[in-house]
């Protein structure tokens, strides 16, 4: 592991290799074989995610990006939660220089800021994931977020959000849950701004990272969970514990990844590799979309028709309670002063972007019944 003292060591003989570098380039020709010998910048980084995960999967998408595109002058040490720290942990970690980034989503420091949330599991005022991962690199969320980070939380990092990911199924259950009286009393995981909600609507929550959800609710911890997508619920054995799979929530229904970098680390890293750094987020983006939607479609099925489990779209009951909830939450959210400026921000994005976007859009429901009926469960 590397100690914060041996990072910093680590960055300044990135400092000193460039300086001797630019010297024996003035010397003449006998600085070509120093330069191709000097070894590659290895980035340690940690995801949050088991190593079992489809979201490891997704985590390499991005180090083979940075890998090829910088010609392996900069390749990455790859581990999964609980190699270094704790999945909720990377963090601290990366501001620390503990390692020199992470992989995780942002809801994860929740518990340092509830505004954490409002870059991936905020209130849904009717735009997707992608809607806003395009407020936060064209409509000014990215700097809330630096702000929030550096200014107000004072930590050493840098991060990208990446994959706007498909709205989060409202989870698994074992009976059938049609009103909000059938969820209530319930113990059920989830995170962040999330927790608040289900909170309002009756239900008691337990914050745990993945690698520990079908374990709780074998032991009876929780009666009910959520993670994120079909994938990874079947790779955690979701389907031996619970038969009824919710899909469709406003819980968390426009989440990114978050791609985290030690400030130090990144700055001290040549301009290319910056910018090779920073763009294969948005190469690993696209590709996290293709596999998400191949992966996601295939293994809903296999629940289906291998595990016996049964898909249901969320009651519409469900839904109406979960934006009254979010409506409750937004006026104590709004007290913040941070929260208040960043949920403004979204919602004057959201009213002119979605206006767009569902105008735009034709009835893609009625087409797909027109060529496939009787598949959805409406």
């Amino acid at each position: 592991m590397d100690t914060p003292n041996k990072a910093h060591t680590r960055r300044s003989f990135l400092k000193i290799s460039a300086t001797a570098g630019g010297a024996a380039a003035a010397a003449g020709t006998l600085a070509a074989p120093a330069v191709l010998a000097q070894a590659p910048v290895v980035m340690k980084m940690q995801t949050s995610w088991p190593a079992s995960d489809i979201w490891m999967e997704f985590a390499r998408q991005f180090t083979e990006r940075v890998e090829a595109m910088s010609g392996g002058r900069l390749t990455v040490d790859l581990l999964p939660a609980g190699a270094v720290v704790g999945a909720f942990q990377v963090l601290d970690a990366v501001s620390d220089g503990v390692i020199d980034a992470a992989h995780s989503v942002p809801v994860y420091w929740y518990g340092k800021h509830k505004g954490a949330s409002l870059f991936g599991t905020g209130p849904v005022f009717g735009g997707s994931a992608t809607t806003m991962l395009s407020w936060f690199n064209a409509g000014g969320g990215a700097e809330f977020y630096r702000e929030l980070q550096q200014d107000i939380l004072g930590l050493d990092v840098v991060g990208f959000l990446g994959f706007p990911m498909f709205a989060q199924p409202f989870g698994w259950f074992k009976n059938e849950v049609n009103t909000v009286d059938d969820i209530n009393g319930l113990k059920y995981r989830t995170v962040g701004l999330a927790a608040d909600l289900m909170q309002a609507m009756g239900m008691s929550v337990a914050q745990l990272p993945g690698g520990e959800i079908v374990p709780a609710m074998e032991r009876g911890v929780i009666d009910a969970f959520e993670f994120n997508n079909p994938s990874s619920d079947l790779r955690f054995g979701a389907q031996d514990v619970a038969k009824n799979y919710y899909l469709s929530s406003y819980h968390q229904a426009s989440e990114s990844f978050e791609f985290l970098f030690n400030r130090g680390f990144y700055e001290d890293l040549a301009p290319d590799l910056q910018a090779i750094v920073r763009y294969a987020v948005e190469a690993a983006s696209t590709a996290n979309t293709a596999s998400a939607m191949d992966n996601y479609s295939a293994d809903l099925r296999k629940l289906e028709n291998d595990s016996g489990v049964t898909v249901h779209r969320t009651p519409q009951a469900i839904l109406d309670a979960q934006i009254q909830a979010w409506d409750g939450l937004i006026v104590e959210l709004e007290k913040d002063e941070f929260m208040k400026r960043v949920l403004d921000s979204q919602r004057a994005w959201v009213e002119r972007v979605t206006y767009f976007e569902l105008m735009a859009s034709p009835d893609y429901t009625l087409a797909y019944q027109h060529y496939f009926p009787d598949k959805l469960k409406l």
